[in-house]
């Protein structure tokens, strides 16, 4: 059976056209136009043509269980008429039993049979539900998860089983009138009508939101309303959106969450001489994601400057292993990258050992080639109660200052070159930042070598041993060491300011304390173990990282709110913010990197086909814009466990569960984390079986599912073997700063790091690593990549060449009997054990068109334009017969393929069971 069979979908709901005329406008407002003028057909409007109905009497070819169910409907129908019902609407029996996936000749029988859509209703449930007002909903798809093995990985990159809303329900139909997957995901697309239905399903309701899609804010910006006029509900304070209603002739508008009639404000409809627009044409009726130009009411102040205090370490570590050196260099290639789109950025430095230094930096105006000395550097070594010399002088203009930023950071370097002070004084060092800036607020951005051993929030090394792989792991390994690195967030939080850190360095580092401060101010945590400015490649990584961060657009004084519709209220809140209230989140910066999780309950019975959630981010831009950006999505609901099933979306179900398993592991244990996870597997399986699969299933015992969801248990499975979860022995500070990734990653680079991407190279199609040429035969800045291969041992030859992505690293796998040829070509070196092996970059081999093809395949990897992670490529020899046994890198070798190893997530891989055998101990679980 082919495993990379798209899911079939009803596709008359898509089928909107950009220019199509309103449907709700009224006489008054209608364009003298006719329909197909406006572009408008009977496929745009969900309705089949005359044309592509098949002609009467045309024979169709029907599945021996299609023509039985024909004939059965015929004869109900017959009886029916018989009857004599009067006022009953008719309906086409055949409307029920279009067949869903066309039947190809030659196709096997049980995959015809897997193919077909379930519709039959589960025992207890009413035929009336599966009608639904005959409005068309997703199909349930059953396939068997054991014999569909190794799993269909093709489907990870299919979009969600689609929102099934028809055009009559949108003011202007269209595909921009409902929120793209790529802003907000729900993890259920037929919403349940009530909270029993929704708990019986066993399934979670929840929403992965991405306000931001790129790390510059020029790439695809949404619509922009400037006229300052914005309408809301009056009782619900819902925004207008493309899905309320016009009554009374335009002149008042029904809310679509609260039911409430509106006045409609008379400057909709009052558009400028000289380019006239009606209400129609307004970004808020067209579009579910769009931008309003926030009016004063929305201010409570000036939006403040974009502010940055870079706050480096300069003791003895830090210069040894080169990250002072690195973090200077970075910055001074990239002063011109940071954000000054209103010239208005400021900028401050503090460097700290066992003191806090500051720097009085002048105005470049002040300066002169004669005067060098007066950027003046004034040190506080009093750090229980530090305080700010001059503070006027110490946040300056980065367009007055530029060139005396410079100045000062080609100085650092020089100044503590023989710095022999082992001590950081981190605690102290946050205290000054935050009194520097707390005014104005921003960012505090830490780059740090040291653990911080000195002062208020000094941690102490962590004993290990004994205590990893143990119940105790969470509560002596992962939780917060210090008090100060919680409390201190809270402050934070009251004057807008974020703390991003840079954590690097050989030694321990205790990133599960340090990440609080990230965690609760909207920030980020990076962590580069084992970080050296000997290896070019980690300067690379840190440089790249460091420098797309501090180059990334974000904005300021921002909180973002969830509301739904009658019946649906948000309850939980994951990701990096401040919790403000019950349903107000408070960033005091909002990056561009990250994605949060709501989680959705159903509190009262929903009476309405369609629910609706919209997400309003109230923020100020980093160019004095005070903005309101709204995503708006419509959800049918249902009361049949089937339509919930056949629209549920496995992606967004992982990353709901992921995150309950982050919540768990921080605060319970690690082993509670991964009951949970498993657990929600069994509990789906159980349920569909019980539910939804019919009894008498002919042959075995299979293990079924819907086809979209049949990668969620390969998800959950491959979840707990990542880093964070995953049993065994794993150094704390990488466990907890896996656990800090997997809570803030945005979507589809979350499902990268659970289940890794996996290429066979050796074997790739011809355009493999080519550009990708447009129409005219012109290449593109894109490479083709292979195809991705399923994440198991099984399918690596010896002699074969593997790339493997999981998001942040890669892994660039060489057979241990790879033939001499292909050595070269990717090498320059015919003898496999010359190639060079850990972090490295593959050479430049010249003449060689299959080296060249390999390293567009890995830069175009790298290529992202939405988060900032650069991977590191790790060059893994395989094992091979030949091998030397006392070869010089052996041990590295073999700690090498034992990492890259473990990304092969179908495997068995030491404690933890593969995949084939996963499913049989679920299929033993729901079968007791």
């Amino acid at each position: 059976m082919s495993h990379h069979k798209k899911r079939v979908y009803p596709q008359a709901q898509l089928q909107y056209g950009q220019n199509a005329t309103p449907l709700q406008q009224p006489a008054q407002f209608m364009p003298p136009q006719d329909t197909a003028a406006a572009g408008m057909n009977y496929a745009q409007m969900g309705m089949p043509s005359q044309a592509a109905m098949p002609p009467m009497g045309q024979q169709q070819f029907l599945t021996p269980a299609q023509e039985q169910l024909h004939q059965q409907i015929d004869q109900a129908a017959t009886s029916m008429n018989d009857m004599h019902l009067h006022n009953v609407p008719l309906v086409d029996p055949n409307a029920y039993m279009q067949p869903q996936v066309p039947v190809q000749m030659g196709t096997p029988l049980q995959q015809q049979q897997q193919q077909q859509p379930l519709s039959t209703p589960a025992y207890g449930q009413s035929s009336a539900t599966m009608g639904q007002n005959m409005r068309p909903m997703n199909q349930l798809y059953p396939i068997d998860l054991l014999t569909e093995l190794p799993p269909p990985i093709n489907d990870l990159t299919l979009p969600p089983p689609p929102l099934v809303i028809p055009p009559e329900k949108m003011l202007v139909p269209s595909e921009l009138s409902n929120a793209s997957p790529d802003y907000i995901r729900s993890t259920l697309n037929a919403v349940p009508k009530n909270s029993s239905l929704l708990k019986k399903s066993k399934l979670p309701f929840g929403l992965v939101i991405r306000p931001y899609q790129h790390l510059y804010d020029d790439i695809d910006p949404p619509p922009l309303n400037e006229d300052g006029l914005i309408v809301r509900c009056r009782r619900c304070r819902s925004y207008m959106n493309p899905f309320v209603t016009f009554i009374e002739q335009g002149r008042r508008w029904r809310c679509n969450f609260c039911r409430l009639a509106n006045d409609v404000p008379m400057q909709m409809d009052q558009s400028d001489p000289n380019d006239p627009k009606s209400r129609y044409d307004r970004s808020e009726i067209k579009c579910a994601v769009m931008e309003y130009m926030a009016p004063k009411e929305y201010t409570l102040r000036q939006p403040p400057p974009a502010t940055y205090c870079f706050l480096i370490d300069v003791s003895q570590s830090s210069i040894k292993s080169g990250l002072l050196a690195t973090t200077i260099n970075t910055l001074l290639q990239n002063l011109d990258s940071i954000p000054n789109h209103d010239e208005r950025t400021r900028i401050s430095i503090l460097c700290v050992d066992n003191a806090i230094h500051y720097f009085k930096i002048p105005l470049d105006s002040e300066s002169n080639e004669e005067s060098t000395d007066q950027i003046n550097m004034m040190d506080i070594a009093d750090l229980e109660e530090p305080f700010l010399p001059r503070p006027n002088s110490m946040v300056v203009s980065l367009k007055a200052c530029r060139k005396n930023i410079e100045t000062l950071l080609t100085k650092i370097p020089l100044i503590f070159q023989s710095n022999l002070i082992t001590s950081f004084a981190l605690g102290p060092a946050l205290k000054s930042a935050y009194h520097l800036i707390g005014g104005v607020g921003g960012k505090i951005i830490v780059i740090s070598g040291t653990l911080p051993n000195l002062g208020i929030g000094k941690l102490q090394r962590r004993n290990e041993s004994g205590v990893v792989n143990t119940s105790k792991e969470t509560a002596q390994l992962l939780s917060c060491q210090d008090s100060f690195y919680k409390n201190f967030t809270i402050d934070c939080s009251k004057v807008q300011i974020t703390v991003d850190l840079f954590l690097a360095s050989e030694e321990y580092m205790d990133v599960a304390s340090l990440s609080n401060l990230s965690r609760f101010t909207a920030g980020q945590t990076h962590f580069y173990p084992g970080f050296s400015g000997k290896n070019p490649n980690d300067i690379v990584k840190f440089s790249t990282e460091f420098a797309k961060h501090i180059s990334m657009d974000f904005c300021m004084e921002t909180v973002m709110r969830a509301r739904g519709s009658t019946g649906l209220r948000m309850t939980r809140f994951y990701g990096h913010f401040f919790n403000r209230s019950s349903d107000l989140c408070a960033f005091s910066t909002m990056p561009r990197d990250q994605s949060y999780l709501f989680e959705v309950n159903v509190d009262e019975s929903i009476m309405a086909d369609y629910c609706y959630i919209q997400v309003a981010v109230l923020l100020s831009l980093n160019n004095s814009q005070r903005r309101i950006r709204i995503i708006t999505l419509a959800m049918p609901t249902t009361e049949s466990l089937a339509e919930v099933y056949a629209s549920a979306d496995q992606l967004a179900i992982a990353s709901f569960y992921n995150s309950k398993a982050v919540e768990k592991a921080l605060n319970s244990s690690l082993d509670e984390a991964r009951v949970l996870i498993n657990k929600s597997v069994q509990d789906i399986l159980a349920t569909y079986k019980k539910e939804i699969v019919v009894s008498n299933t002919a042959g075995g015992a299979p293990l079924r599912l819907c086809a979209n969801l049949r990668m969620f248990p390969l998800l959950m499975h491959s979840l707990t073997k990542h880093m964070a979860f995953r049993s065994g022995i794993v150094p704390s500070d990488h466990r907890a700063s896996a656990l800090n990734n997997l809570e803030s990653l945005p979507l589809k680079y979350l499902i990268k790091n659970i289940y890794p991407d996996v290429y066979s190279l050796h074997d790739m199609a011809d355009e493999a690593g080519l550009p990708v040429q447009t129409e005219d035969g012109e290449a593109t800045g894109t490479v083709v990549l292979p195809q991705p291969i399923n994440a198991t041992s099984s399918l690596f030859e010896r002699y074969g060449l593997y790339l493997i992505d999981n998001g942040n690293e890669l892994f660039l796998w060489m057979g241990g009997d790879a033939v001499p040829a292909l050595v070269f070509d990717v090498f320059g070196t015919q003898d496999i054990f010359d190639i060079p092996i850990g972090k490295q970059e593959i050479p430049v081999v010249e003449n060689s068109e299959f080296n060249q093809r390999v390293r567009n395949i890995i830069n175009q990897l790298r290529n992202h334009d939405d988060i900032i992670t650069y991977q590191s490529l790790y060059i893994v020899r395989g094992a091979s017969l030949s091998e030397p046994v006392n070869h010089a890198s052996a041990r590295e070798v073999a700690t090498l393929r034992l990492w890259a190893s473990s990304t092969l997530v179908e495997d068995k891989i030491l404690n933890n069971e593969s995949y084939r055998e996963f499913l049989q101990i679920m299929k033993a679980r729901i079968s007791k």
